[in-house]
């Protein structure tokens, strides 16, 4: 048990003024939360040690008269690695651990794995040298359970990283999933309840609490893109094995708490050492994060957004004047269309009094998923095309014509290799994942990969079968025929 955790006793309805929410970010989101297609958004300002406006617009749900509060729990995808990182950071200041100890020290399956000399500081600044590709597979791991999160990090104990560590600054859910079963060994607790005791509670967070396989009622529903609307996920279950990196469920008034608290130069539930500690970058390697947090030295400011399927979301805090400003909205983004950056930023911006000037137009991400999602249909009449003029493409020959028939197949199966592969490790994903937070966009990779081999292969089946014989071979006497079989039939040999 952590012995020098110091209880907050901060009240909700104290910290929360009476005010109306600011009218300019009101407005704004007037304008900006249509195009985002968001079901619902919530957010909450900070200024002064203490939260000085608070809003939420929209349902919880899709179809469902249930409003959006600010006191709403959504899932607040990877603003969750700050928790991780300062509930390592207690453990540290408790001397369980140091941030310099390899993880093998305390995992006793790493010893001797791949990554067992990584340290914990290094999986804290993402310079352990595991990759955004190795962290992002996890999400398609879910198989609930008690133990979830202990079997997903067994399941890494024989993947080598990447890269070298302190070699190169790489993103990377692993770093933070494989923490978190290290606060569950060194502590003895599951990772849920370690930091809903250890953090959730001393702060004051009453309506929030981290993924713990089950679902939660009061929670809003997240909704993931689906060709130009969004749609509610159907699963709505929290996972306990990407908890770490991405389950703390919390809601934008706990989260205005939470940033106080960070903030505050107290000595509470961390040093203030240690807070400021997270709050400044790790190493060389390292210059733009420090532990769970992003830092923008120019703004100065710390942040971290984060996603998960359904949900999308951004926190950020000014350390130098106390103010701070949480975004949280239950829909994810699409490709160019019903993208939610500029809805969360904006919002930011105005309570930071930070210079935004918007995301543009994005018509070059909705040309490129427009293409994509026509390119199958582009197929389908295709194949209609090559049916119709099918004496066409058996008519072909020679060099050319059997170029003209193969080539083809060529191109599709290097496309579909571009969409089933190069693009989602592009987007830093695999394709399960990709289909998980985009499913509008896995579909259309998919449909365009497969009709697109489809086509090609339908040409080169019609092209050799159903050709008529060279016009150089006379053609069989049909009547001469049927006449030969017919004496062969009754006995009487030919003459």
């Amino acid at each position: 048990m952590l012995r020098f955790l110091t209880i907050l006793t901060i009240s909700l309805g104290a910290s929360v003024p009476a005010s109306a929410p600011d009218a300019a970010i009101e407005e704004f989101i007037d304008g900006a939360m249509p195009a985002s297609g968001a079901p619902g958004v919530a957010y909450a300002v900070v200024a002064d040690g203490q939260t000085t406006a608070a809003g939420a617009r929209g349902v919880a749900r899709s179809g469902d008269d249930a409003e959006v509060t600010e006191d709403t729990p959504f899932a607040t995808g990877s603003i969750s690695k700050s928790f991780t990182a300062l509930a390592v950071m207690q453990l540290v200041e408790a001397g369980e651990i140091a941030l310099d100890d390899g993880i093998s020290r305390h995992l006793d399956g790493f010893s001797g794995a791949p990554a067992g000399e990584v340290t914990i500081r290094q999986l804290l600044s993402h310079t352990s040298g595991f990759s955004t590709g190795q962290g992002n597979a996890s999400h398609t791991d879910d198989a609930g359970g008690p133990d979830e999160l202990a079997r997903a990090v067994d399941a890494l104990e024989d993947v080598a990283p990447a890269y070298q560590p302190d070699e190169r600054w790489e993103y990377s859910n692993t770093n933070y999933q494989i923490l978190g079963r290290l606060i569950e060994v060194v502590s003895a607790q599951p990772f849920e309840v370690y930091i809903e005791s250890s953090i959730l509670e001393p702060v004051g967070m009453a309506d929030s609490f981290v993924a713990d396989g089950e679902v939660h009622d009061s929670m809003a529903t997240g909704h993931v893109p689906w060709f130009w609307t969004k749609r509610p996920v159907t699963d709505t279950a929290t996972h306990r094995g990407t908890a770490p990196q991405g389950g703390v469920i919390a809601s934008a008034a706990d989260l205005a708490l939470y940033m106080q608290m960070m903030m505050n130069g107290e000595d509470d539930v961390l040093s203030a050492d240690g807070k400021a500690l997270m709050m400044r970058p790790a190493s060389d390697a390292s210059p733009f994060y420090g532990f769970g947090w992003f830092i923008d030295s120019a703004q100065g400011t710390v942040w971290h957004a984060g996603a998960t399927p359904g949900f999308e979301t951004l926190a950020t805090m000014r350390p130098s004047d106390g103010t701070g400003a949480v975004v949280l909205v239950n829909g994810g983004s699409g490709i160019g269309f019903g993208e939610t950056t500029e809805l969360r930023s904006g919002i930011t911006a105005i309570a930071l009094g930070l210079d935004y000037d918007g995301e543009g137009s994005r018509w070059s991400q909705k040309a490129l998923f427009i293409g994509l999602a026509l390119l199958p249909v582009f197929y389908v009449i295709s194949m209609v095309w090559a049916w119709t003029h099918r004496t066409a493409i058996r008519a072909k020959s020679g060099v050319s014509g059997q170029f003209s028939l193969w080539f083809p197949l060529l191109t599709t199966v290097v496309a579909a290799w571009v969409m089933l592969s190069l693009v989602p490790t592009m987007m830093g994903a695999p394709l399960g994942t990709v289909a998980l937070f985009q499913p509008d966009m896995g579909l259309v990779l998919v449909a365009g990969a497969v009709t697109g081999v489809v086509w090609a292969v339908l040409r080169l089946v019609i092209a050799f079968t159903g050709r008529s014989r060279r016009p150089d071979t006379p053609a069989p006497d049909t009547a001469q025929a049927d006449a030969h079989d017919v004496r062969y039939a009754s006995g009487v040999a030919p003459k």
